[in-house]
């Protein structure tokens, strides 16, 4: 090999070491990985940042946009709607929130989907007394199954569609992918409705999850402030430094029918308020000696006595308007690695987190302390009108049912009408998709179906990074020669092997990848790789590519591998060897129905 086809190799070893190991952002490790294919010659500098205005990267972005305007419209609030009375059986109910999810996804980002039905999903297990373990898993596969029917379904499809297009043969229409991948995701849907949510540990399925998780009652205690209590005409600034260094939060006082944050740092103590602390059991003693504070008695003697009434206390965290939510981290929420203390949660957001939850178990430690992870659930506390709006500023999906307004259903028709025209046209080849969803996009905003506000937040702008850095990546693995030395290398270990043996390799490799790295990152690799493979065996580079294209979304074995396994992890009180129980069989379930579609509808 000479100097570079060795650098290549080695570049992308790094970098799959990288993704694997987690400890970076995977844009950053793309966009590092490019500035050092360019400094080594790998990729000329002019041609750096052609990525970024690659039609793979335009067409990804524009889509993320009509996923926002198609979500803001309140099209799949209705669907979701409509379905939620078929919880009766959990057949019936996995079925239906997973065949909508599947069908969404295969119009707008699944992502997306996923965030916009993990709500009601949670809600309607919770009605039905169901562990929302049940019905996340089946939800998360399906929304992921969804993409593979059309070329918008997810960034996989693009690619490759977009690479096939590089290569002068022309790119994949908005349906080539729909025989295969539509048969794929039929089978795979029926196959966790009927015995992949089976697979799922019992003791998931029969989990309480929700507010019943964080036992508000164990977080959050009354304290009384009477006549010779040190914390009287002192301010909450004064007060909560020194509270914090016994293990406790001052969260707020109730003060006659007067909720009062904590955030309002220049409130005054007075006698007879009652401060509402966060602490764990053995730290409430402490903190009522040293400041002279009276613990509440039992809630039967509070009763008797006429001082409280049943629900109390967490009426008053609810109280005029304050509200409670829980929401989930996402991916890219600026939260992961980080502690509350350091976000200053409350001083910069004015909100309270009142607990937390990893893997479906509450956190019992320290809060301040706490270091979020993806999937993490966060019980937060705030005003009602800022606080969905503080969530998506902490990058996080709240796992509530959102509250529509009448005025953005009214943009449904117009939108569902845009995006139909955008598709026909492209379909039709009257104009290029990456054009046509454009000019939908900018629709779509000037409709005010995604407010100017929103637009750049629509945008999952790690996944344009990774794109616009690995697209010059990928191609220097052709121009170099490595992405043709690999597949020789692959076709002489199937040697005298029938070619489906080697797109069946095919595809086993690229599951493989994709379930430990982003799968466009493993569509980028895999695509250039495959077409050398069909080429040194003389048969259609088309199969091989849709091979690619099916195998790279099927991530179901690790949470780590799709974004939709990572954000279903803490609602769902999932633990990490669960995924491989229903995502093993069903990479089986998928390889067992896509080969022999792939032979027949793309043969050889």
């Amino acid at each position: 090999m000479n100097f570079e086809v060795t650098s290549i190799f080695t570049l992308l070893a790094v970098v799959m070491a990288l993704f694997i190991w987690g400890r970076w952002r995977f844009d950053i490790v793309a966009f590092a990985a490019l500035m050092a294919a360019t400094v080594l010659g790998l990729v000329p500098a002019g041609e750096a940042f052609m990525g970024f205005g690659h039609p793979a990267t335009v067409t990804v972005a524009a889509v993320l946009i009509i996923s926002r305007a198609l979500s803001n419209s309140g099209v799949v609030d209705m669907l979701t709607g409509l379905i939620q009375p078929a919880t009766r059986t959990n057949f019936t109910h996995i079925s239906a929130f997973s065949g909508l999810a599947a069908l969404l996804s295969t119009v707008m980002n699944n992502v997306g989907a996923l965030a916009l039905m993990m709500p009601a999903a949670i809600q309607s297990a919770l009605n039905a007394k169901r562990s929302p373990a049940t019905i996340l898993m089946p939800l998360s596969f399906a929304s992921i199954l969804g993409g593979l029917v059309t070329l918008i379904g997810t960034p996989p499809n693009i690619i490759v569609a977009t690479y096939r297009a590089d290569s002068g043969n022309g790119a994949f229409g908005m349906f080539d992918f729909t025989p295969v991948g539509g048969l794929v995701a039929l089978a795979g849907i029926a196959f966790v409705t009927t015995i992949g949510w089976r697979l799922i540990p019992k003791a998931r399925r029969t989990a309480a999850t929700s507010l019943e998780l964080f036992d508000m009652e164990n977080y959050v205690t009354e304290m009384n402030v009477g006549e010779k209590s040190t914390v009287i005409g002192r301010s909450f600034q004064e007060l909560e430094q020194e509270i914090d260094e016994v293990d406790a939060v001052l969260i707020g006082l109730a003060r006659g029918n007067r909720f009062v944050l904590a955030a309002r740092r220049d409130e005054i103590l007075q006698p007879g308020d009652v401060l509402l602390v966060e602490a764990a059991p053995e730290a409430l003693g402490r903190v009522a000696d040293i400041f002279k504070l009276k613990l509440p008695g039992t809630p039967e003697k509070e009763e008797q006595d006429g001082d409280a009434e049943p629900g109390d206390r967490k009426d008053r965290l609810r109280a005029q308007d304050m509200t409670l939510m829980e929401a989930v981290v996402a991916q890219d929420s600026p939260l992961i690695g980080r502690t509350p203390a350091l976000m200053r949660m409350r001083r910069r957001f004015g909100v309270n987190l009142l607990a937390v939850s990893r893997q479906g178990r509450p956190y019992r430690g320290r809060l301040r302390s706490f270091r979020f992870q993806v999937g993490d659930v966060m019980l937060l506390q705030g005003e009602s009108d800022r606080l969905p709006d503080i969530i998506q500023e902490l990058g996080g999906l709240p796992l509530a049912p959102r509250k529509l307004q009448a005025g953005n259903r009214s943009l449904a028709f117009a939108t569902v009408a845009l995006f139909a025209a955008a598709v026909a046209a492209a379909t039709t080849g009257f104009i290029s998709l990456p054009i046509a969803f454009g000019i939908a996009a900018l629709g779509m905003i000037g409709l005010g179906s995604v407010p100017l506000r929103d637009l750049y937040e629509s945008i999952d702008w790690p996944v344009i990074v990774l794109l616009g850095a690995m697209i010059p990546v990928g191609q220097a693995m052709e121009t170099t020669g490595a992405a043709s030395l690999l597949a020789e290398t692959l076709v002489s270990v199937t040697s005298g092997m029938p070619a489906a043996v080697t797109l069946l390799l095919v595809m086993v490799v690229t599951m493989v990848m994709t379930d430990v790295m982003n799968n466009a990152a493993t569509a980028l690799v895999m695509a250039p790789i495959s077409a050398g493979i069909a080429v040194a065996l003389d048969v259609n580079p088309d199969t091989f590519l849709m091979a690619v294209a099916v195998a790279a979304s099927c991530a179901f074995l690790t949470p780590i591998g799709h974004q939709n396994n990572a954000l279903i992890l803490g609602p769902g009180g999932y633990k990490f060897s669960d995924y491989w129980r229903m995502g093993l069989p069903l990479d089986g379930v998928i390889l067992c129905v896509a080969l022999p579609a792939l032979l027949y509808f793309w043969p050889l």
